[in-house]
């Protein structure tokens, strides 16, 4: 059985088809990270040594990189309006931001990774190393895949523009859902890696 896409919204649901999916993924998205938190809290509270993420961790560079974010994130709703707004230009202006400040946190998050390894930190070397390269590991990927899709978006993906506008406009806005909740899971990240 096939779903149709559709630009109205569904009366049993209230939302577009696509707009149902991004929610129903983002429901397995927060159940993996929550696990993930789940099993660092667990860990953390088990253990009789932990090292505070501050003392091997670079807080000025996790706080750089969660300032890119959130700019990506206000620049990417910027595009979305920009689109309801029937502002071609200015959406490609700020979705083109929107990449640019993702791939500024991939390069600081690499730079902060190699200096690690060149400290000799490694996953292997405790713990909390472990969990600290699996979770923003795990992040990394995600951010990837985002920048994937709206690289798409702002290229290709943009003559869309020109038949199906509203169509686009959806896409657009679903893809700023998930770029949302990568900004959030960052936000959770950041304090609980670096600051506790």
């Amino acid at each position: 059985m096939q779903i149709p896409y559709t630009v109205e919204q569904r009366q049993d649901t209230g939302l577009i088809n696509s707009k149902l999916g991004i929610w129903l993924f983002l429901a397995s998205e927060v159940m993996l990270f929550g696990a993930l938190f789940s099993s660092y809290i667990l860990l953390r509270v088990g253990a009789i040594e932990w090292p505070r993420g501050a003392e091997i961790l670079s807080v000025p560079i996790a706080f750089t990189n969660t300032m890119v974010l959130i700019t990506s994130s206000i620049t990417m709703v910027m595009a979305w309006a920009s689109l309801m707004m029937k502002n071609f230009g200015k959406f490609k202006l700020y979705l083109g931001l929107t990449i640019l400040l993702g791939i500024t946190f991939l390069c600081i998050k690499g730079f902060e990774y190699n200096t690690k390894f060149q400290h000799g930190l490694f996953p292997s070397t405790n713990t909390f190393m472990a969990i600290y390269f699996t979770l923003t590991g795990l992040h990394v990927l995600h951010v990837i895949g985002g920048l994937i899709v709206n690289i798409y978006l702002w290229g290709p993906g943009a003559k869309m523009w020109k038949t199906e506008p509203e169509h686009f406009t959806n896409r657009v806005e679903v893809s700023g859902l998930y770029w949302h909740f990568v900004d959030l899971v960052w936000i959770f990240l950041f304090p609980v890696l670096y600051l506790l």
